[in-house]
């Protein structure tokens, strides 16, 4: 995929010949919603559940939705078979529009929308058998977490405190409790039961949140969604993490310190077979 087709504002067209005015206020402000959905087989993945949370986060900053959900679906599928793998990572981003610089809402703006792709790119194997080592920090983000905003500053500084400890993954706390890391969901595995922050503004809803709750009550674990003190997350007999990327994927050391055994835990594969099985009802 050497240069790939998007969509832009009602039109394909390569990646690289793909312009937006300065003035976006997605460019200014960093005044927009992203999704990220994975395709399958050319098959969206809870392609539902994510349009729901773009609606949502749109709806929650007063930007118009320029497309209904199967306006939606149609252009993502354009883009797909225009870019011809099976299986893809779709981004798609919505900002308010080309207008004057003024921090307040301007008036009749058209919403700029973008939908792109890359190559899906899923942790390997020994990754997986391995698993991996994050760090932890405190959250020090807004308090609006629960939108998908593309003003993701805070998230990109604890991703680069990440890469500078050498790991994949930043786990935040804030105020002594966990929220989430710099692009993933946490669990928190102790006695076969499975631990989340809850659904609040302090963390990102991911779509995989939803689907836990699924794949718990097919696999009879108990999923509690509760606040989560520090000492816990190190206590863990497992901890996992999780995201579109990502799928799940466990989490063995932390600063430094080994979770449970410090290897893979049998809740994590057991969540991680019932994911793989629920891909393959597409």
């Amino acid at each position: 995929m050497n240069d790939p087709i998007v969509y832009l504002n009602g039109e394909l067209t390569p990646l690289s010949e793909a312009r937006v005015p300065v003035l976006d206020r997605g460019f200014i402000f960093g005044d927009g919603i992203y999704e990220v959905i994975p395709m399958y087989g050319r098959k969206a993945f809870r392609g539902k559940q994510h349009l729901a949370r773009l609606f949502r986060s749109l709806k929650t900053i007063s930007i118009p939705n320029p497309h209904s959900e199967a306006e939606w679906f149609a252009l993502i599928d354009r883009v797909v078979q225009a870019n011809g793998l099976d299986d893809q990572m779709i981004y798609m981003q919505v900002t308010r529009g080309v207008a004057k610089r003024a921090h307040a809402f301007p008036k009749e703006v058209t919403p700029t929308a973008l939908i792109m792709t890359n190559p899906m790119v899923l942790p390997s194997a020994a990754v997986r058998e391995n698993g991996v080592a994050c760090v932890t920090m405190e959250d020090r983000r807004w308090l609006n977490c629960q939108i998908k905003s593309t003003s993701l500053l805070g998230n990109v500084l604890a991703a680069q405190f990440a890469a500078e400890n050498d790991v994949l993954e930043a786990i935040q706390f804030r105020d002594g409790f966990l929220t989430e890391a710099s692009s993933s969901n946490v669990w928190v595995v102790k006695d076969g039961k499975i631990s989340a922050p809850p659904k609040d503004n302090l963390i990102l809803e991911g779509i995989r949140y939803g689907l836990m709750e699924e794949l718990c009550a097919e696999q009879g674990i108990e999923l509690q969604a509760r606040r989560i003190a520090r000492d816990e997350v190190f206590a863990a007999d497992e901890l996992f993490i999780s995201s579109a990327s990502k799928e799940v994927l466990p989490v063995v050391t932390l600063d430094g310190k080994p979770i449970g055994s410090g290897k893979p835990g049998p809740v994590y594969a057991k969540i991680y077979a019932a994911y793989q099985a629920a891909k393959a009802r597409l």
